[in-house]
């Protein structure tokens, strides 16, 4: 039978391009069937969580775009260029973390195949080892308890002594046991999956990954439905935790290259801050993040030197840390990227001018660009304002990295020198950082400020000017992002345990910095809870983003709690008119 070579009981010995294949069209009948399930597994009680959805169009897409270059060329014989060309594909198409994250999940297996032209036992050992280093270096700041613990125990398990003398079947029998069990463990791990009483949504979807190549490799050619036992969404209440070390941040190249080149830029300055304890956790963020690290001081000042990749996100760690300033931000020199050369170095105190003035009567020349993601009109108009190119994205629809790819191309089509990107939400910001890898193989500059809310985004193109060099606008965003309270009021659509208590189908919910706080049944009361909060540890400016369904006392119930409150509080009101979320509120 064509596909791969059965042994006596009819078990595959190995898979060949046909029966990889076929896996990858059972896996998306499978995330079709399933995708409403594993949303489900949000772990707050609010429609925004769309894992299965991402997962479910992430891999949809990817088939067509193959489907698509089998039609030019002719497709490929060999499994590992096969699954090489299909992560590539996956990278263009991922929707949400988790879709960037199975996509260097595919893109490592493809890796440790080498050039094998089928996948048998001892293949997929080195291929789901090296699938699971990819997916740990995928994630800026990797965690227990989600999808990467499921990879690493399916890593683990196969790297047994015995293992790959199994058998291709008995080894993926042995596979996906150990990721369901890491799947049941996931609460024990996150203290918010067990307050939800739910397993992580993206390690349930890459069981059912798993679960498809157990049943392939069995000889079932892929006729049975699979899905998510009861067993599968809750697990134990106590386990060990063993956290693996933390890695570089994403790399998401779609061009394999011989070696990795090195950080791209030099971040110095000075930090004025309080105690020795923020200064150790400033300098082990600064390692996650780069080399040639430095932090050197006392007395409250301290002198700060890193290369990164990432100089927005070495800024805010210094912000976390205490008060940076003297801000200089330097483009190495040629560091492995053909033809890259020195780049200018950008001098700026925070909040301070760092362009000279053009002459009187010729307006300066746009220096950077700005894509931004937008979950409502309202928003889209507020980045528009500023010359962005704006990508739809939000719950259900989650902008892809390709979408990011061409509005970054777009941007840049216009003469400016880089690219600023604002997701505007936790669960977009792999695929944007994964867009800004791919291309920086074109040598287009583009940088990711974590904006993971959208006030955040508000707030940093508040201060975003074109006429700036893309550093000096990433220190500036980055610093307004990172000095936004956040908070919401939404409505639950199930029942949920949350830290504000219990919650009920219609109750209100009021969210203060990502964790929902409140829990009420007015949505004034719960707004005017959500504002004193954000407020209490001070704040001169309150941005309410009004949703689709915001009653029309909202703006009223806001200002007035914020004025009586806080005496010279200002408010601006935006009418974002996004959906799920009743209101934004954000506090700078």
């Amino acid at each position: 039978m064509t596909g791969g070579t059965r042994d006596p009981v009819g078990a595959l010995e190995a898979l060949d391009v046909n029966a990889v294949r076929r896996w990858a069209v059972l896996v998306r009948s499978v995330l079709a069937a399933r995708r409403a399930e594993i949303d489900a597994l949000n772990v707050f009680p609010v429609p925004d969580g769309d894992t299965g959805t991402n997962l479910f169009l992430t891999f949809d897409a990817a088939i067509d775009r193959m489907l698509a270059d089998s039609v030019a060329q002719p497709p490929a014989e060999n499994v590992a260029q096969m699954l090489k060309d299909f992560a590539s594909h996956l990278l263009w198409t991922a929707r949400g973390n988790s879709g960037v994250i199975l996509s260097q999940l595919v893109r490592g297996l493809s890796e440790g195949l080498g050039h094998s032209a089928q996948i048998r036992a001892s293949d997929l050992v080195s291929g789901l080892g090296r699938a699971d280093e990819r997916a740990w270096q995928g994630v800026t700041d990797p965690k227990e308890g989600t999808i990467l613990s499921v990879s690493r125990a399916a890593a683990l398990a196969a790297s047994h002594p015995e293992a790959a003398a199994l058998g291709l079947h008995a080894l993926t029998v042995r596979v996906l046991a150990a990721a369901q069990e890491a799947l049941a463990r996931t609460p024990e791990q996150l203290p918010v999956l067990a307050r939800a009483g739910v397993v992580d949504a993206g390690g349930a979807g890459l069981v059912l990954v798993l679960e498809c190549l157990e049943r392939l490799a069995a000889g079932d050619d892929g006729r049975v439905v699979l899905g998510l036992s009861s067993s599968d969404r809750r697990g134990p209440t106590h386990a060990d935790r063993t956290t693996p070390p933390v890695t570089r941040p994403l790399d998401a190249d779609v061009v394999q290259r011989d070696e990795p080149p090195g950080p791209e830029y030099e971040v110095m300055y000075l930090l004025a801050t309080e105690g020795d304890e923020a200064i150790g956790r400033l300098r082990a963020r600064l390692v996650e993040l780069g080399d040639s690290v430095l932090v050197v001081g006392g007395d409250h000042e301290w002198n700060v030197h890193a290369h990164v990749d990432d100089p927005g996100a070495a800024v805010e760690a210094g912000i976390e840390a205490g008060r940076p300033h003297r801000v200089r931000i330097t483009r190495l020199v040629n560091h492995g990227r053909s033809g890259d050369v020195e780049g200018g170095t950008h001098t700026t105190e925070l909040g301070a001018d760092a362009v000279s003035a053009e002459p009187a009567g010729r307006p300066a020349p746009a220096l950077t660009g700005v894509v931004a993601c937008a979950a409502g009109r309202g928003l889209a108009d507020v980045f528009e304002e500023v010359g962005a190119v704006v990508l739809s994205s939000g719950p259900g629809h989650r902008a892809t990295t390709g979408q990011f790819v061409d509005a970054i191309r777009r941007q840049h089509a216009t003469g400016v020198r880089g690219v600023i990107v604002l997701p505007n939400d936790g669960d977009t910001e792999l695929a944007a950082a994964a867009a800004a890898r791919v291309v920086a193989d074109e040598r287009i500059e583009a940088h990711v400020v974590r904006a993971r809310t959208a006030v955040q985004g508000v707030a940093a193109v508040a201060v975003f000017d074109s006429r700036f060099s893309p550093a000096t606008n990433l220190v500036a965003m980055q610093s307004a992002a990172a000095g936004t309270r956040h908070g919401a009021v939404t409505i639950a659509n199930r029942v949920g345990l949350t830290s504000g208590g219990p919650c009920q189908p219609g109750d209100v919910l009021g969210v203060v910095d990502g964790d929902i706080v409140i829990v009420g049944s007015d949505q004034l009361a719960v707004a005017r809870d959500v504002v004193h909060r954000l407020l209490a540890s001070g704040g001169e400016l309150v941005t309410l983003v009004l949703g689709e369904s915001a009653p029309a006392e909202m703006v009223a119930a806001v200002e007035s709690t914020a004025r009586e409150a806080h005496r010279g509080v200002e408010v601006a009101v935006i009418d974002g008119g996004q959906p799920v979320y009743t209101a934004f509120v954000g506090v700078e």
